[in-house]
């Protein structure tokens, strides 16, 4: 009979490392137009982007796209997801691809995740995992707080992140997709984040500022007149346990059509797999 293992600390249960196995992470690129010159908006880019994840929280929702890429070793993979978020509720869909086998195997099945105050809920995860039913993870158990473990950085999390931001510059006015934006880069402490952060990612945030190789997150955030984030790209450091040299992890979150319905549903009891996840 199997049993139920400690949320967040299944073997496999990873996304991100079950996809690439002993892999690396490195940096991600996102297309957008370059930056141009023209005068710095009002206000100090450390307070503007202390506010990025209200202004976030004013929208109500909107439809996110994530990548994280990862490199090493002259092998660079990517993953990707798509969906949407309700910022208010803090619930989020996502489809999220993973990359294909590196031995030539077919292409995966895409995973759904669901995104929830304090838990990863993911479907189609495989290794075994009945198809109807749903891996449920404790994020405040993991020791990058999610911020990589899915696969796909939760939105909101990466706007709060910027609560950390402990210097920041205007670049320039450039546009993303179409929408005029302000360029920021800056450097944020996840510890800082953790303490500013809403009652949700506290925990996460908290972890992942210990569980990092550093605390300190290089990025580059692009916000709307509005204060709201269009783009945000990261560059964490991570150790990933099979070697001793941090390598860096990129994640890149797009938000648009602010006020798209995210009706997110969660699992019942019944419908989440209470067995062993078998390592992938």
């Amino acid at each position: 009979m199997v049993r139920r293992q400690q949320h967040g600390r299944m073997d496999g249960v990873m996304v991100a490392v079950g996809a690439v196995g002993c892999l690396g992470f490195g940096a991600v690129a996102c297309a957008s137009g370059g930056a141009v010159t023209g005068g710095a908006p009002a206000g100090d880019p450390v307070r503007v982007l202390h506010r990025a994840a209200d202004a976030l929280v004013a929208a109500g929702s909107s439809k996110a796209t994530t990548s994280l890429e990862m490199a090493t070793g002259g092998t660079r993979v990517t993953i990707r997801g798509e969906g949407v978020y309700d910022y208010r509720k803090r619930l989020g869909r996502l489809r999220v691809l993973l990359p294909q086998d590196p031995a030539g195997a077919a292409a995966r099945r895409p995973i759904t995740e669901l995104l929830a105050p304090g838990a990863l809920f993911m479907k189609n995860r495989g290794a075994g995992v009945p198809a109807d039913k749903w891996v449920r993870v404790d994020t405040g158990t993991l020791s990058d707080g999610n911020l990589v473990t899915g696969g796909a950085t939760d939105p909101f999390a990466a706007a709060e992140v910027l609560r950390g931001t402990r210097s920041a510059r205007f670049v320039g006015r450039t546009e993303v997709a179409g929408t005029g934006v302000h360029h920021y880069r800056g450097t944020a402490d996840l510890g800082k984040a953790a303490r500013a952060a809403s009652e949700a990612n506290r925990g996460p945030l908290g972890a992942a500022a210990s569980g990092f190789a550093t605390a300190r997150v290089p990025f580059d955030a692009y916000l709307d007149d509005r204060g709201r984030i269009r783009k945000v790209r990261h560059r964490f450091s991570f150790v990933n346990g099979r070697q001793d040299v941090p390598v860096e992890v990129a994640s890149t979150t797009l938000l648009y059509d602010f006020g798209t319905p995210a009706d997110v549903r969660l699992p019942e009891g019944g419908d989440i797999y209470a067995g062993r996840i078998a390592a992938e």
